[in-house]
């Protein structure tokens, strides 16, 4: 049975060994060592290859998870795997389940077509640049929209040089003269050609996004690719995603009897019709609608990221393709997979209870504020006192911060950050911003480097 040494802090070692001892029975033994620190957090490689003796008898270290230094270092110097394990102790029982079922996260079936909806108004150049947004958050193919009576004289020239650049390229447009310009141009896929329209599959190589002649019309639907089929042609078929309240239920069921009545053929959802016409948090909507794909096999999304609500869309249906793909593959829930989704709540934001704060508390023995949440408000204490609040407001007179401006800022800004990971049920780490998961571009950690000295630290 593999043996593990787990590495550790004054503060945290009480909670450690508790927290060993509630995943009984463990696949592993294991033993905590407290390296003579305070804080497990300040833990750093070089700390810990001077104060850990060899041998050691084990056959894994787990290190704080903000331990910084570069780990492999530590692993040929003690001979076992060294890692890092979770941020928070209480986490350690799901950072074990994961590790015991890691899902691939680097597989997806669905495409995501990108649209770029007023292509006809911005320069090429402009185009490009909208394209590399999209296809940096996940975008497969970039979709250049057209708009009715706005004449796109450089349509051609936008295809090219997307092309050029790298990019798969599709053509939305209602008129039939953009989309054989555009194939004509080099487009990969058009959008939409009907079974009276399908004349622009012969005149180009473009593959054709398929729809009905009127919504709902699956019999012109099924015409249109019965044609392509006898034809042996690519094709994707789209009966449309409609709206909320005008026709949605509805709409999914055109496509769950499509993916019966041809269970082999390629089905495009646009999904933009849902995310960008309800006023809603969209990451929630995205997991739902690339549930559904991946269940009926959907090959490829439309959708689009116009309204401000939706900025984030193109990088969450990749999040929600790959999550949901992995589920689905795996037979199990889409739960413990992938956390970015949830943008606004967190499954367990408090990991320590008023109890197990105050005990922290009361072993403190110098100056430094510490700030936690918990059910019951935000804690701040230090050796001098413990307090407990809801609004910060409210903990500031009895901080004593009035005469050291910088020290007041940082706490302002901390509290700030506490009292809305109360409100929501986020959690909350000191130093560190709020996690919004997919919601905001992420800024990466290099852990194997010392962080650079805020400015509310530094000395004048």
């Amino acid at each position: 049975m593999e043996h593990i040494v787990f590495l550790t802090g004054r503060l945290a070692e009480r909670s450690l060994r508790q927290v060993l001892e509630g995943m009984a029975p463990a696949p592993f033994t294991w033993e905590v060592r407290e390296i003579g620190l305070q804080v497990a957090a300040l833990m750093t490689a070089d700390m810990i290859r001077r104060r850990v003796s060899l041998p050691l008898a084990a056959t894994r270290m787990i290190v704080p998870g903000k331990c910084r230094g570069d780990l492999d270092l530590l692993s040929q110097h003690f001979g076992v795997a060294v890692e890092r394990g979770p941020e928070e102790v209480k986490d350690l029982p799901q950072f074990f389940g994961r590790e015991a079922r890691h899902l691939d996260l680097s597989r997806y079936e669905t495409e995501i077509f990108a649209e770029i909806v007023d292509a006809p108004r911005l320069s090429v150049e402009g185009i490009v640049e909208r394209a590399s947004a999209y296809a940096s958050q996940g975008a497969d193919v970039i979709d250049i929209g057209c708009l009715p009576e706005t004449p796109f004289l450089h349509l051609e020239d936008s295809v090219r040089t997307l092309k050029e650049r790298g990019y798969r390229v599709s053509v939305d447009s209602m008129r039939t003269d953009e989309l054989v310009r555009g194939g004509q141009a080099g487009a990969d896929y058009l959008m939409s050609l009907n079974a009276d329209t399908l004349w622009i599959a012969d005149e180009v190589a473009s593959v054709p996004i398929l729809v009905a002649r009127e919504p709902g019309d699956s019999a012109s639907l099924d015409a249109a690719i019965d044609t392509m089929l006898s034809r042996n042609r690519p094709f994707l078929a789209d009966p449309i995603l409609d709206p909320i309240p005008f026709g949605l239920a509805a709409s999914i069921a055109r496509y769950v009897a499509l993916r019966a009545r041809y269970p082999d053929i390629g089905i495009m959802m646009g999904i933009g019709n849902v995310t960008e016409l309800t006023e809603a948090d969209t990451s929630g909507m995205n997991a739902v609608l690339l549930g559904m794909a991946a269940e009926l096999r959907v090959n490829a999304v439309l959708t689009t990221s116009v309204s401000l609500h939706a900025r984030r869309a193109v990088k969450e249906a990749d999040v929600a393709r790959r999550m949901m793909f992995a589920a689905r593959e795996a037979q199990v829930l889409p739960k413990g997979i992938c956390s970015d989704l949830s943008t606004l709540h967190d499954k367990r934001p408090f990991p320590y209870d008023a109890g197990e704060i105050e005990l922290f508390a009361a072993a403190v023995r110098d100056p430094n504020f510490r700030v936690q949440v918990a059910a019951d408000g935000i804690h701040v204490y230090n050796r001098d006192g413990h307090q407990v609040e809801s609004d910060p407001f409210a903990l500031y007179p009895g901080l004593g911060l009035e005469a050291d401006g910088g020290h007041a800022f940082y706490m302002g800004v901390q509290l700030a950050r506490a009292e809305i990971a109360w409100k929501l049920g986020k959690r909350f780490d000191q130093d560190q911003g709020l996690e919004w998961g997919v919601g905001v571009e992420r800024s990466t950690v290099d852990l194997d480097k010392w962080e650079a000295v805020g400015s509310t630290r530094r000395k004048g």
